[in-house]
């Protein structure tokens, strides 16, 4: 084959490569798990949000102990509410209320994911906890990698008491990016851009990441920071992106929320 045959093969074999992402991108980046738990465990019941376009969706809730404030818990891309309860568990000992949020076309829903979509899910749960007598200014918005986006958006949204990302991006073209270089971040149709929103989140800001993640690489923590001087940071030894599940991520982030949270004003 000459050199400008093989070219011309390679350069096909890239467009139709980069029109199938395109064409299949949230298939990819939305990989909902087949199985999802039926009933909520001891503690929680299943509830269910109404979106403001027209979806009833499910969640599981426990309220708070006398005191503590509520957590609305945004899960990973691959994950479900067995996954959310996992990264829960040390916030649910702690006495923490816990609002785990199902995403549209997860775990048996109706819908299908995408950006706006999932910050219309998280605006349908803001909504579920005011109508139980719970202020945003008690609510702690927690999201676990891609649920960083829609954690980021409603505290950028609503004057929640703070937020903390844990293996959180700078923004999804910046994850596309580092993993695939050949792939124009131009084609990433859900931005998810948190570094551009969170110099406006007013609410204390938790970061947390593995050193060793290498799905959501740790420069996207060093970004965030950057834009939000005033947060706290923490790099995990030895972690990857399954920090959240971890013992040690769960009493890192509950001791942040009962000391260096509650010293706030």
């Amino acid at each position: 084959m000459s050199f400008a045959k093989l070219g011309l093969f390679v350069l096909v074999l890239v467009v139709a490569a980069t029109a199938l992402l395109y064409t299949q991108q949230r298939r990819l980046i939305f990989p909902a798990p087949s199985q999802y738990p039926q009933a909520p465990p001891p503690g929680f019941r299943l509830v269910h949000t109404q979106t403001d376009d027209g979806l009833r969706l499910s969640a599981f809730h426990r309220p708070a102990q006398p005191g503590q404030r509520t957590i609305l818990f945004f899960h990973g891309n691959g994950d479900n509410l067995l996954g959310a309860i996992e990264a829960t568990r040390g916030l649910a000992a702690n006495g923490n209320g816990l609002l785990l949020v199902e995403y549209r076309g997860y775990g048996g829903n109706p819908g299908s994911p995408g950006e706006a979509a999932l910050y219309r899910d998280g605006e349908a749960a803001m909504r579920w906890l005011a109508a139980e007598g719970v202020a945003a200014r008690d609510i702690i918005v927690v999201g676990n990698s891609i649920g960083s986006g829609p954690a980021t958006e409603m505290a950028l949204r609503h004057d929640v008491a703070a937020l903390m990302l844990v293996s959180g991006f700078s923004s999804l073209p910046d994850v596309v990016g580092e993993a695939m270089a050949f792939v124009p971040r131009g084609l990433v149709r859900d931005r998810f851009d948190n570094v551009g929103k969170l110099a406006r989140v007013k609410a204390p800001v938790f970061l947390m990441h593995g050193d060793g993640d290498t799905l959501v690489k740790p420069a996207n923590l060093a970004r965030l920071r950057r834009v939000q001087p005033d947060a706290t940071a923490v790099l995990v030894p030895g972690a990857g992106h399954e920090l959240a599940y971890t013992p040690a991520a769960q009493a890192i982030l509950v001791d942040w929320v009962n000391r260096d949270l509650a010293a706030r004003p």
